[in-house]
């Protein structure tokens, strides 16, 4: 007889995860897969960035799985460590940024960037979808954290207060904020 993962709560299968039970994590990651990489993406603008950050959060969460409170929800927790991720991501994305213009200009070093859509973006959904991602990427990380706990990941004020570390207050001004420079950018084609 083998356990029906999907019907346990994230805090058994924390426990069993714990104790070497590598399906149980698995159940985790299925679980939360897609809202960190939506999240990740968010916060990045881009697809690959996000699914290294997704993954670079998933085995952050395995690592500190000892330190999961099982009162609290798996969903705000691994949300947390992802959006630490993210800082790190964009911290680690500046310093190379910066590096880049202090190393001599060899040619062998420059990529070329291709700025032609995919041919699988080519409908207008999608590229409307990339321009809204790149423009929320774009946002400074205090505006874009809560705006994308919220309306993407939808959690509600009081959680992305708690994974922000935050008032619930300074949630909703930032909010706020957040939307405003949102349509001032999306309002420049």
């Amino acid at each position: 007889m083998s356990l029906d993962w999907t019907a346990l709560s994230d805090g058994e299968l924390a426990t069993l995860s714990i104790a070497g039970r590598q399906a149980a994590f698995a159940e985790i990651v299925r679980r939360y897969r897609q809202p960190m990489f939506r999240l990740s993406r968010a916060f990045l603008g881009d697809a690959d960035d996000a699914l290294d950050v997704t993954q670079e959060a998933f085995v952050a969460a395995h690592q500190a799985l000892s330190r999961y409170d099982p009162n609290r929800s798996m969903q705000a927790w691994l949300t947390t460590i992802a959006v630490n991720k993210c800082r790190d991501w964009a911290r680690k994305r500046a310093v190379r940024r910066f590096l880049s213009f202090a190393l001599p200009n060899d040619e062998q070093v420059q990529s070329i960037v291709d700025e032609q859509v995919p041919i699988d973006d080519a409908a207008g959904d999608r590229q409307e979808l990339d321009r809204v991602t790149r423009a929320i990427s774009t946002l400074p990380a205090n505006l874009k954290e809560p705006l994308v706990l919220r309306t993407i990941e939808g959690l509600s004020q009081a959680e992305t207060a708690e994974v922000l570390g935050i008032s619930q207050k300074a949630v909703e001004t930032r909010l706020y904020r957040a939307r405003a420079r949102l349509l001032e950018k999306l309002g420049n084609r």
